[in-house]
């Protein structure tokens, strides 16, 4: 019993050392694990490659306010006879007609199409950064959630091994009992089953390790060792239910990308609403030709024309486009509404759990700290032939649970605080404080934004 209590010691208090105290400066601590799948999580690289892709919409928008230049070149051989009558002269002979030529076409207005052709890309750069921001939400919680789920399974596979060992010994001693006449036969079977039993869960909770061990690799991508106990995240959260509601409804990545996806319907409106309204464009081009015919030698031919088309009617199809684009503005405002609401419940859900968690947290203390009163006072009786050995065997697994409960409190406890911090959106590197370089994805969009030609793509940083 007394390794036991030693044990008990240690298993209860693996998660909660980071709050009494520094961790061990080898030990592999939450925030390098999230920094790690910050940098390294290939969904979230994989985000940012479509931030960045999405970038270039607006240097495709602003195409349409530069002009556009083409040159044509043509060459080749011609043989010509040509006769104007009976009795006259023939003019023959070959040649090799060629020119070339540069136009240039610039549009001057087209009903502001290009302009919001490019608000509308801005936006979607902006919906674009809030997606990423949310799935940077997204990777850390699981990073998060992750490590607390390895320093769980690791715990309760060691109660449930320090379980099998005590059971081990508790057999030992009943079997002993039996062979001087001290128990029954009934009573060596029920310890068998208990330490068959015993064994089981603890397979069982090797098997989750495991699993868990697998997650830690997918999701930060290393193997875990050493890992330093975690720790809650309060002191980044709104001191209140209310105000972690108000803030989530400003800050939350997913509202944010929804307004965004107003912008971006409204401006959709606009560009399809220009298709009704007058172009006006400028063409200029100069052109070089050299032996077109055999008394021509060469010319030279330049010209500027401005043009203006006036659409009457053009079969009715941008009238519908102007009209589903008006019902998916419509569509996009409702799914604000939706979101929004979306992001309220997350948030009354998270701060419930986070205060059910806490509160389970001492419940667990509590019940680890009565069970063992009570395994200790049923093995003294037990002694003194005033309780039975499946009550020894009942008391013990008792113990177990409350220690496997206390375990799963205290997980609970940190991942509840950054679920809390995610759904009002603020888990972020920056407010965590993480040692690493953040990824700012206007890096990307300035280097791209003004190119008026290349084909190289700048990384973003």
């Amino acid at each position: 019993m007394h390794g036991v209590k030693l044990f008990t010691g240690a298993a209860v208090s693996v998660l909660l050392l980071a709050l009494a105290g520094p961790t061990p400066a080898l030990a592999d601590t939450i925030e390098a694990a999230l920094v790690r799948a910050y940098q390294n999580n290939p969904q979230l690289n994989a985000q940012r490659a479509q931030v960045r892709s999405t970038d270039e919409n607006v240097p495709q928008a602003l195409s349409g306010y530069r002009p556009k230049v083409s040159l044509t070149a043509t060459g080749g051989y011609q043989y010509q006879d040509l006769q104007s009558g009976v009795g006259t002269n023939s003019v023959f002979g070959s040649r090799f007609p060629r020119s070339v030529g540069v136009t240039a076409t610039q549009t001057l207005y087209n009903g502001n199409q290009t302009a919001n052709r490019t608000r509308a890309a801005e936006s979607q750069v902006s919906g674009a950064r809030e997606a990423l921001r949310s799935l940077d939400q997204t990777v850390l919680l699981q990073a998060a959630t992750t490590y607390m789920d390895y320093l769980r399974d690791a715990a309760t596979l060691e109660v449930q091994r320090s379980n099998v060992r005590v059971l081990e010994q508790t057999l030992k001693q009943t079997r002993d009992r039996f062979n001087v006449g001290e128990v029954t036969r009934t009573d060596v079977a029920q310890s068998e089953a208990q330490l068959a039993a015993g064994k089981t869960q603890a397979l069982t909770a090797e098997a989750n390790l495991t699993t868990t061990r697998a997650n830690f690799r997918r999701i930060i991508g290393n193997e875990p060792t050493n890992l330093a106990p975690g720790s809650p995240v309060d002191r980044f959260l709104p001191p209140t239910l209310a105000a972690s509601i108000e803030l989530a409804l400003i800050e939350n990545p997913n509202v944010t990308a929804s307004m965004y996806g107003i912008d971006v319907n409204y401006l959709q409106v606009k560009v399809a609403e220009g298709a009704l309204l007058p172009t006006v464009s400028l063409q200029a081009s100069a052109t070089r030709a050299d032996e077109q015919s055999l008394i021509q030698l060469r010319s030279y031919t330049a010209s500027a024309i401005a043009q203006l088309s006036v659409p009457i009617y053009q079969g009715g199809g941008e009238y519908s486009l102007i009209r589903q684009s008006k019902e998916n503005l419509a569509q996009q405002r409702l799914n604000l509404e939706t979101t929004r609401d979306q992001a309220r419940a997350n948030v009354v859900q998270a701060w419930g759990q986070l205060q059910a968690a806490k509160a389970q947290v001492q419940s667990a203390q509590a019940q680890v700290t009565a069970s063992e009163i009570a395994l200790n006072g049923v093995r003294e009786e037990a002694k003194a032939g005033q309780r039975t050995t499946l009550d020894v065997l009942n008391a013990q697994q008792a113990l177990v649970n409350a220690r496997v409960a206390l375990v799963t409190a205290q997980h609970d406890r940190v991942v509840a605080s950054y679920s809390v911090l995610s759904a009002v959106g603020r888990l972020s590197p920056q407010v965590l404080g993480l040692a690493t370089t953040t990824y700012d994805p206007s890096v990307h969009y300035h280097q791209v934004r003004d190119s008026w030609a290349g084909v190289r793509t700048p990384d973003g940083r």
